[in-house]
């Protein structure tokens, strides 16, 4: 067990974006785990934090000042049929995944969600997300769907499973 202390989950703010930027663009660069293909500027990143409400948070855990991972709901679709229904992401630094930090990341925005009355959840994740599979599975979600090569990143076409948590 590391002698690290145990990151604090909370609601982001402005001055995050930064690190929240960096640790996505990282994903973008070496991970299947975002479907970007090209880095993200820091205004790219403030425009995607202000289309998150109180309804579609974006937490961040830190120790101290740095920001060690994010997790976010996304409205799934425009539609008002589906609007108890999100998408939730996380992302963890390269430096510091491995540590359990996704996992609390992916409780703290069930947790959110279920506060915020959500009925179901749903998680996407591309061929070669396997630790992204894992922590999904962990917290009860279920595999739904696969959909068969819809992006192309790294020179290849990659399915992408469609996860679900039932909230209700």
């Amino acid at each position: 067990m590391s002698d690290a202390p145990r990151p604090v989950i909370r609601h982001a703010n402005f001055s995050n974006v930064a690190a929240i930027t960096e640790i996505y663009n990282e994903a973008i660069l070496t991970l299947t785990a975002t479907f970007d293909t090209e880095p993200r500027t820091v205004d790219d990143r403030i425009a995607w934090f202000r289309s998150h409400d109180e309804r579609h948070p974006v937490l961040v855990a830190v120790v101290g000042s740095e920001v060690l991972g994010w997790a976010s709901l996304t409205r799934w679709s425009e539609r008002p049929a589906y609007n108890d229904t999100a998408e939730t992401s996380f992302y963890v630094a390269a430096e510091h995944r491995g540590r359990g930090i996704g996992r609390q990341l992916k409780e703290a925005i069930i947790a959110e969600a279920r506060r915020l009355g959500f009925h179901t959840l749903i998680a996407r994740m591309a061929e070669g997300s396997d630790a992204s599979r894992h922590v999904n599975q962990s917290v009860g979600f279920v595999h739904v769907g696969t959909l068969k090569e819809v992006g192309q990143k790294f020179g290849r076409w990659l399915d992408v499973d469609v996860m679900q948590l039932m909230l209700d």
